[in-house]
């Protein structure tokens, strides 16, 4: 069975695909990758999944039995928190052991390159490329220098924000770190403010408490009881391996990731005034293009996933990008996602203006309109998602639940808009075998219907 790489890096089943041969396998291929480019040196961290960290050990022995310097994390990390160690340590690439917001059946190898975020498309290629002629898989060396990636994470989100920033209001958090990574940083960073830092499933389940370790609305039942219960003013979750965010308002409430999208690029814009532009994912809501006309950014669009927003960042000055996934960049940190950062600057929003989230939520739908979003996911055979996407290329749609559809974008999978900037996208899944369906629109019940007419449509 073949390895097959997705949009960050490579994902399988434990015990199925993902074994220590095949890890081992993908490290050498990586460190054929890096020695041909005249590198030297990789970190390696690992999250809270079923032997992560013996996976993570497995590929420092192949890095090390290539000659190259190996640092490995002291316990285990957050992704951007590994991505800031690749630039930090002056590294010449990455690798998270991590299977992300997946459930507990899967782990992963992710490549982060040294500027501190997702590797290019052309290093994932090169490295998939290099699978089916490997040659021998060097092992026997496993030789590393232990670095504590946490200290310096937590340090570095910490100097972001003037000393005195959680000082100006006592407000109280729920933390959801969903088992993962991000297990009592908040609170270590939050420490000695006026920020009351509540944990919950904060220790290590390798099962994730049987759910996906993803922050979306399904799956965070228990930290919107406990915001109503402790009459919290925001709940914070991040997934597995903390590079994305779910945020929870002061009624228990889950806030869209499209709405969190827009309050933290208004923040970045407006009060924060981070210079540079927009960058999007084509899923991404319509309300990015309306905050950036009406603060004179620029928007640049991509297809789905963060590596493709990290070349953006690479080639142009950007404020923010993100997708509608949960992950969020900053200009002013690396060019990866980031999700405790992200629900520190939505704590730092909610202290600027003096505002609770559904205040910030109607103001912002004031400003610049409602929209409503939903996603679903429907599992697929194989490649039977892809196969249908292909079929509604090839198959002018004009119309659609009785709208003329006025454009249809290609950037990733089949989007269709329409007048009223409402959108339905059609994509593939590259790391499952699901086929997404996203919609947009200004009211909830035009995205239920369109939902359904999409459910139709496919099938």
């Amino acid at each position: 069975m073949s390895i097959k790489f997705g949009t960050d890096g490579w994902r399988d089943i434990i015990a199925d695909r993902f074994t220590f041969e095949n890890v081992r396998k993908v490290a050498q291929a990586h460190a054929n990758h890096i020695k041909d480019n005249g590198g030297k040196s990789v970190v390696i961290g690992y999250d809270t999944r079923f032997m992560s960290e013996d996976f993570a050990k497995a590929a420092a022995e192949v890095f090390s039995s290539n000659g190259l310097k190996v640092f490995l994390s002291k316990g285990h990390c957050t992704t951007p928190g590994l991505s800031l160690a690749t630039r930090e340590l002056g590294v010449d690439e990455g690798v998270m052991i991590t299977a992300s917001h997946n459930t507990y059946k899967y782990n992963g190898y992710k490549v982060k390159s040294k500027y501190g975020g997702p590797a290019t498309v052309d290093i994932i290629k090169d490295i998939e490329s290099r699978l089916d002629s490997i040659g021998e898989i060097k092992t026997g060396t496993c030789n590393f220098e232990e670095v504590n990636i946490n200290d310096f994470y937590i340090k570095t989100l910490k100097s972001y924000f003037p000393p005195d920033t959680f000082k100006q209001v006592q407000l109280k958090v729920v933390h959801d770190p969903m088992y993962g990574a991000t297990m009592h940083l908040l609170r270590k960073i939050l420490e000695g403010t006026f920020i009351e830092t509540l944990e919950i499933n904060a220790y290590r389940d390798a099962f994730f408490g049987f759910k996906h370790p993803e922050p979306i609305d399904k799956n965070l039942s228990l930290l919107k009881a406990k915001v109503v219960a402790t009459e919290a003013n925001l709940g914070i979750a991040n997934d597995g391996d903390g590079d994305r965010v779910g945020i929870v308002d002061e009624g228990g409430e889950f806030l869209s990731t499209q709405i969190v999208y827009a309050l933290l690029l208004l923040h970045t814009l407006r009060y924060r005034k981070e210079e540079g532009i927009v960058a999007k994912t084509v899923s991404t809501t319509y309300l990015a293009d309306r905050i950036a006309e009406k603060e004179g950014r620029k928007v640049i669009k991509t297809p789905v996933g963060f590596k493709y927003i990290a070349d953006i960042f690479l080639k142009e000055k950007v404020a923010f990008g993100g997708e509608e996934s949960g992950g969020y960049g900053f200009g002013f940190h690396i060019p990866e996602r980031d999700g405790l950062l992200s629900g520190l600057l939505v704590l730092e929003m909610m202290i600027l203006t003096g505002k609770s989230l559904i205040e910030l939520v109607d103001d912002l739908f004031k400003e610049f309109g409602t929209a409503y979003y939903k996603r679903e996911d429907l599992r697929v055979k194989g490649d039977e998602g892809r196969q249908l996407v292909q079929k509604l290329k090839e198959k002018p749609i004009d119309e659609f639940a009785g709208e003329k559809v006025k454009e249809v974008d290609l950037t990733d999978g089949v989007k269709l808009i329409f007048d009223d900037d409402s959108w339905v996208l059609f994509r593939a899944s590259g790391t499952e075998p699901v086929l997404r369906l996203y919609v947009e629109t200004p009211s909830k019940e035009k995205t239920e219907k369109f939902l359904q007419e999409a459910k139709n449509l496919v099938g």
